[in-house]
């Protein structure tokens, strides 16, 4: 396995150079000089050409481009032209909302789709099954900016049940302005859970050793629970992990609408303001989640089925 982990992570070099290149080349096309846009209206040409050299935007493009590459490999992303604070430290500051947003969306989209899933497959080509298919995927191809409005004008505007922004100062609270944004998100990722948790059960349902549990008089509860949703979650993982990286890229626009300091709302605010470090390291940390969770995800598949072997 340590051979296997080895040669995925070599084979993330390439993928973080063609990343860095793309998000160093594209936010240097952006017009606006950054140099500009840190300082006061009222700057001179002589402060904003100091301030260029402070930055170091005054160096050739090939040396900025070295000088970026060069701090990732050691973790040092720079220091944030806006903040003055070192990149590392701001996206640690934003990096927890975040996590706890696409944490909270994938339990609120597992819970929905298990039980769904499983209902489905034992009453399969029934209205029952159809309308459990069918009727969640209005979730999925409604665009999330759309059903986060809607969310907010049911559950903040009329029934007052939950905040329809902020990310508040404690746990309790973390959770409960969270609810919104991670429906959202949730509701977006379970129709694909659903429909992949339900073909895997009633795959596994025709499996000769679910017969045999179930000749030798377990319930079909408990025939369901210990082996046929334990083995057929072991197929969703694979999904699972590459949808971690879609919530990533979700949280951009998410964020943007419930105001969660994250991310998301970060690497937008860094755009507008031509913050070239802390945009980078986000694509940077963007473009590698992809690889990485497909990484996690092998690992944690073959952890769950011993026969897979890495």
């Amino acid at each position: 396995m340590s051979r296997f982990v080895a040669v995925r992570l070599a084979g993330l070099i390439p993928v973080a150079l063609a990343v860095s290149t793309a998000a160093f080349a594209l936010i240097h096309l952006v017009p606006g000089d950054p140099a500009q846009q840190s300082l006061p209206r009222q700057a001179t040409p002589k402060q904003i050409q100091a301030r260029r050299h402070e930055l170091g935007l005054d160096k050739p493009l090939l040396q900025q481009y070295w000088d970026f590459v060069s701090g990732a490999v050691h973790g040092d992303f720079g220091t944030s032209i806006q903040t003055d604070q070192s990149v590392g430290s701001v996206l640690a500051q934003r990096a927890v909302p975040s996590l706890l947003l696409i944490v909270y969306s994938l339990l609120i989209g597992i819970a929905l789709a298990v039980p769904l899933a499983i209902i489905a497959a034992l009453r399969r080509e029934t209205w029952v099954d159809r309308a459990i298919q069918v009727v969640p995927t209005f979730t999925f191809v409604m665009p999330a900016f759309w059903l986060a409005l809607l969310l907010i004008l049911v559950f903040s505007l009329e029934l007052k049940v939950f905040p329809s922004s902020g990310y508040g100062d404690t746990f309790p609270q973390h959770v409960s302005d969270l609810t919104l944004p991670a429906l959202t998100m949730g509701l977006f990722l379970f129709p694909l859970l659903l429909r992949l948790l339900r073909s895997n059960i009633i795959e596994t349902m025709k499996m000769e050793y679910v017969e045999a549990a179930r000749s030798r008089g377990l319930s079909e509860l408990r025939v369901m629970l210990k082996h046929v949703l334990r083995n057929s979650v072991i197929s969703t993982v694979t999904l699972i992990g590459l949808l971690l990286a879609v919530l990533l890229s979700a949280t951009v626009i998410v964020e943007q609408i419930f105001a969660i300091p994250g991310l998301g709302s970060l690497l937008v605010q860094s755009v507008g303001s031509r913050d070239y470090p802390v945009v980078q390291a986000l694509t940077l940390l963007f473009g590698l989640a992809v690889p990485v969770a497909s990484l996690i995800t092998d690992l944690v598949y073959a952890a769950l089925d011993p026969r897979v072997r890495l």
